[in-house]
């Protein structure tokens, strides 16, 4: 991987895409470290240094990871880019629920290109949306619980400061939806994939120097280079799994047009162990929030149920919660691969091009044999994602931790996810530019 980034700085064209990703990355950091107007800064950095044992085990973990730190902090980037990613997982779920969006989608790039513009649409309304719950959480005290002056953080109440505190949140979401495509268009990777890996990899360094702060072994070094053991470990069985593939091959029939022979071709369907990647992930943990946020909201003298949800669901280290969280995950897996992988469809493409699978007829039991494979395939890997998932919270019950484990199962396949994607950019740019051919 190094190699590749040395061979793309030698690069000219590489070079200028590397470095206006870096340059975009760099502003992004920047925002996330510019408080929203109408926030005392003072109070929040109180209530952060507070709270800073527990906060990734919250409420609004998820988000805050995602955010790179920003939305506990109450900065301008503090929606980060989830409300993109929750309208990009609607739209997908939508495309398959709604006719028109399906015939958009077989369209190709123009009709891509309206279901992009969509997402922009609905990211927009999802970050009002989002910035409203949050400037009212963080204005009641919710959003930092046990703080002191959690109240104070947003000192003047009134409908003005409100607004432009939503208009500012809004905003720099669109600002952020804006530099990713920047970087899809002009830079090396995915741009919301990048900002995405950034995000999360800002708050590596420093839950690593917590640890070592806190633990009590050698000066806390023990501990620290048990955690990075385990880290490393869980970044090669992740790659290994991500790499993983099951692939499915293909003949094509020769074809006769005029006097020139098409088709003859083998080639082969790759069926990936994790075809969800990250998503069960995030819907699972999206959906056990959902309790947790109720309670937030009705307080705690609403009835037995909320002392339920609290006993079970709030901490996150108890049996039921761990095996709901698991379980989810394993079906959020067979549920994206469903809607995202249609064997119909691709039975269909081949049979029109005279493909076929070798022992496998044409049609029909094309696509039951491709549904089998697929369904075999799916269970080692959402059992994978829920134990990749589960490696945090089985961190915290070991060793009895006070601070958040920093190589977390989202955030290891997030991070190594968008890692092979660029390197593998990287590489095929670097492939055409210095192509050797069969004369020289």
């Amino acid at each position: 991987m190094l190699t590749a980034f040395a061979r793309a700085f030698q690069t000219p064209d590489l070079r200028k895409k590397l470095l206006f990703t870096l340059g975009i990355v760099v502003v992004f950091r920047l925002g996330q470290h510019v408080p929203v107007p109408g926030v005392s800064f003072q109070n929040v950095d109180q209530c952060v240094k507070e709270a800073e044992a527990g906060a990734g085990s919250g409420l609004f973990g998820l988000v805050n990871m995602f955010s790179g730190g920003a939305l506990l902090q109450l900065t301008i980037f503090a929606l980060g880019i989830m409300p993109y990613i929750t309208a990009s997982i609607i739209l997908q779920l939508l495309v398959v629920v709604i006719p028109r969006l399906e015939a958009l989608k077989k369209e190709g790039q123009s009709g891509q290109a309206k279901i992009t513009q969509y997402t922009r649409y609905l990211t927009i309304a999802l970050a009002v949306l989002q910035a409203t719950g949050l400037v009212a959480t963080a204005r009641s005290g919710t959003l930092f619980p046990q703080c002191t002056v959690a109240n104070d953080i947003i000192p003047d109440d009134s409908i003005f400061t409100t607004l432009v505190m939503v208009v500012a949140l809004t905003s720099a979401t669109a600002l952020i939806m804006w530099m990713g495509e920047l970087i899809t268009d002009r830079g090396i990777g995915n741009g919301m994939s990048m900002l995405m890996f950034v995000s999360i990899a800002a708050g590596f360094p420093a839950s690593l120097w917590q640890i070592k702060q806190q633990g009590t072994l050698a000066g806390g070094w023990i501990e620290f280079g048990t955690v990075v053991a385990c880290g490393l470990a869980m970044v090669g069985l992740v790659v290994f799994v991500e790499l993983a593939q099951r692939r499915i091959p293909v003949q094509y029939a020769k074809r006769m047009i005029g006097r020139r022979s098409y088709g003859g071709t083998s080639t082969y369907i790759p069926l990936k162990v994790n075809q969800a990647g990250v998503i069960p992930v995030i819907f699972a943990s999206s959906l056990l929030y959902i309790p947790q946020l109720l309670v937030q909201f009705a307080g705690n003298d609403s009835g037995g149920w909320t002392d339920w949800v609290q006993r079970y669901f709030t901490g996150g280290d108890h049996p039921y919660y761990i095996i709901t969280y698991f379980l989810l995950i394993v079906f959020f897996a067979f549920f994206y691969v469903a809607i995202t992988f249609n064997p119909e469809d691709v039975a269909e493409n081949m049979k029109k091009y005279g493909g076929f699978i070798p022992g496998i007829r044409a049609g029909r039991p094309t696509v039951e044999y491709l549904s089998y494979v697929l369904n075999r395939i799916t269970w080692p890997g959402s059992l994978y994602l829920g134990l990749i998932a589960l490696v945090p919270t089985l961190a915290l019950i070991m060793f009895d931790a006070q601070q958040d484990f920093p190589f977390g199962g989202t955030s290891i396949l997030i991070i190594v996810g968008v890692g092979l994607e660029t390197v593998r950019q990287i590489e095929s740019q670097l492939h055409q530019r210095n192509y050797e051919g069969f004369l020289r």
